[in-house]
């Protein structure tokens, strides 16, 4: 048994779901976990539904319609009969959503998000079962929520691990193909929708590797694999051939974009293969994320995180900025869900550098003004350098207004106002 992701850059129109076939019989794999993500740019777009729910400003028609009309298109690419079940399949998705928003009494945004953004991943599924068993490719449609049990985190679930084991054994064949859903679980109580965050399906793909005992999984990117930079925003840029678990879990930590950050530690419990593949390229190696060297070859990661926010706090009074201060503001960012990527403090001052997912500057902002002098900058760009080199940093800093610097024996980390 193999795990295979397919995000989705690699299912974004018709041609790219035909490639996916091809990538499977390029490979001449037969028994598979074929873990799908939403179409193209879909999540953004279910994004889009939700602030128009919750705004209510009567641009919600347009939204689901944009939604919908950009599956109907993709399927127009793949059936030739208008006919076809899966056209009625999409109406009945498009028909349970509508009727969540209609009748929803919550307030709760991250609930609302859940339910509503999960549908991306469950009509990309739909579709792509469909289109396997239409050209005459044997498989399961598995809905993963009855699988993959969480806590009620909704956005950043919690994974129920025993629940999830038994319940994937239960359900999931050794022999032949089972397309499921990456990014989604459901919660134990209720069995709403909830998810593991953005970029959780390769976080779902380690899951089912983990329970399974997979060979090795393998995740299918517009990229030939795992780079030492992204080429978005870096002219030069190498490709590993292999990396450490322990080296990919640190280039995740500080936010390579390759791999999700939760991916690697069930996948290294077990010692079960990575691999960064090409959909555009699948006979060519990749990269492979496993145990044994560190980098190969050995050469600096550059990592680009954007719309960045740095928080300065210092005491009130210029007292020591001490243990139960910093455990106060560490409360506050869990509470309020900020991902923390650099801190620095002196006698009495403390930064961090945090990832705004949620929206939730503003109200932490405001908590944190009741104990502490605060200064923040907005859209800041934080830079990592990891293994790097003295020329390297110079080179990155010069002609930048650089707010913050940190650096250890491996890793040199900028705060830049662009």
């Amino acid at each position: 048994m193999k795990i295979f992701k397919f995000g989705g850059a690699s299912t974004k129109d018709a041609e790219n779901v035909k490639n996916v076939v091809s990538v499977i019989n390029q490979t001449g794999e037969k028994d598979l976990v074929v873990v799908v993500s939403a179409m193209g740019k879909i999540t953004n777009a279910l994004e889009e539904v939700v602030n128009d729910y919750f705004d209510d400003n009567g641009n919600i028609k347009d939204s689901l319609r944009i939604v919908y009309d950009f599956h109907f298109e993709i399927l127009k690419g793949l059936f030739q009969s208008s006919s076809h079940s899966s056209f009625g399949e999409l109406d009945k998705s498009f028909k349970e959503l509508k009727h969540f928003l209609e009748t929803n009494k919550s307030k709760n945004h991250a609930f609302v998000y859940d339910q509503v953004v999960s549908y991306g991943e469950i009509i990309s599924s739909t579709i792509i079962s469909a289109y396997f068993s239409e050209i005459g490719i044997k498989n399961t449609w598995l809905d993963v929520r009855q699988c993959i049990k969480t806590d009620a985190n909704y956005r950043d679930a919690n994974v129920d691990w025993e629940k999830t084991q038994q319940r994937i054994l239960e359900r999931v064949s050794a022999q032949g193909i089972t397309v499921t859903q990456g990014f989604l679980g459901a919660e134990n109580t209720n069995n709403f929708t909830t998810t593991l965050g953005r970029e959780g399906s390769d976080y779902t793909a380690a899951i089912f590797a983990y329970c399974l005992n997979a060979e090795n999984v393998t995740i299918w990117k517009d990229v030939p694999g795992v780079l030492n930079a992204d080429p978005r925003y870096f002219t030069k840029t190498q490709l590993y051939n292999n990396i450490s678990y322990r080296e990919a879990i640190e280039l995740a930590f500080y936010g390579a974009s390759v791999i999700h950050p939760k991916t690697l530690q069930p996948l290294q419990r077990k010692e079960i293969p990575l691999f960064v593949k090409s959909f555009l390229n699948p006979t060519a190696p990749g990269t492979c994320v496993g145990k044994g060297v560190l980098l190969d070859p050995f050469t600096s990661s550059f990592i680009l995180k954007k719309d960045q926010v740095l928080i300065s706090l210092s005491s009130l009074d210029f007292s020591f900025m001490m243990e139960n201060n910093i455990g106060d503001v560490f409360k506050l960012l869990h509470e309020y869900k900020m991902k923390v990527n650099l801190i620095q403090n002196s006698a009495i001052s403390f930064s961090v550098c945090v990832d705004n997912r949620f929206g939730n500057l503003e109200p932490l902002l405001a908590k944190l003004r009741e104990n502490f002098s605060v200064k923040w900058n907005e859209n800041v760009s934080l830079y990592t350098i990891r293994h790097f080199k003295t020329a390297e940093v110079k080179a990155l800093a010069e002609n930048k207004n650089v707010l913050l610097k940190q650096e250890s024996k491996e890793t040199v980390q900028l705060v830049i106002k662009e």
